[in-house]
């Protein structure tokens, strides 16, 4: 896949995730808690992934995403593990607090998706430039 269709593809997630959160406030609890358990499974399968890929081009991709890729691992068996621990409290003032949270951590990793996806977009370009330099050489190295 080019790094266009990557971006692209990543474009498509986000409107997705717009429309699945724009929804979710209609929807019945039973029905909501189920896209909650089906969000949290895709997203560890991503992370997964990202663990595996990270593994498998270790060597290829610089060590500075392979450190990222595994405090971002780190980070989201804490969050998740926070989250697991709010849904056991049942008094009216910690679930107000709870909720008030995970609205702050749910802005936050908005912010943080914002961040990669200029990175990401940097990155193209950046991958661009490098390809382009390198031909410009191979073509001079010809002549």
């Amino acid at each position: 896949m080019t790094l266009s269709d990557q971006l692209t593809k990543l474009a498509a997630k986000a409107k997705e995730a717009e429309d699945r959160a724009a929804a979710a406030k209609t929807k019945a609890k039973a029905e909501l808690e189920q896209d909650v358990k089906d969000a949290r499974a895709s997203a560890q399968a991503q992370a997964d992934q990202l663990h595996k890929n990270a593994q498998t081009d270790k060597g290829k991709i610089s060590s500075w995403w392979d450190d990222m890729q595994r405090s971002w691992r780190e980070h989201l068996d804490t969050i998740r593990q926070h989250v697991d621990e709010r849904k056991a409290t049942h008094d009216l003032e910690a679930a107000k607090r709870n909720a008030d949270s995970a609205e702050e951590d749910a802005a936050f990793a908005i912010d943080y998706a914002y961040g990669a996806i200029e990175e990401a977009e940097y990155a193209v370009l950046d991958a661009t430039l490098a390809r382009m330099d390198a031909d410009e050489l191979e073509a001079g190295a010809k002549t």
